[in-house]
């Protein structure tokens, strides 16, 4: 079984979402959608049930806000999941918009 440290984290910006792929099959996402400001609101987070409770959601959120950071763009939890992450990970505060 794949480790979620092995897993890879893609920005499909045709869909408006964030991809997990595990052995290249998409078993997660985390959905975006740009706003007016040019922030992105992530509004849902979703990981396959087989994965769930072994860390692969941390990862996905990560990857994604590592992402958003790297293109100099903010965020906005509308999703409780990262709103959760984002209260148990302040390293990620510069990230959020509000």
């Amino acid at each position: 079984m794949t480790e979620p440290s092995e897993a890879d984290v893609v920005r499909n910006a045709g869909r408006s979402r964030y991809e997990l792929l595990v052995d290249g099959e998409v078993v997660g996402l985390v959905d975006y959608r740009i706003a007016d400001d040019g922030t992105l609101a992530l509004t849902h987070t979703e990981v396959d049930r087989s994965l769930r409770g072994q860390g692969f959601s941390a990862v996905l959120v990560s990857r994604a806000l590592d992402d958003v950071r790297a293109r100099g763009e903010r965020v906005v939890a509308k999703c409780s999941y990262v709103r959760e992450f984002r209260r148990e990970h302040p390293e990620y505060a510069d990230v959020f918009a509000k």
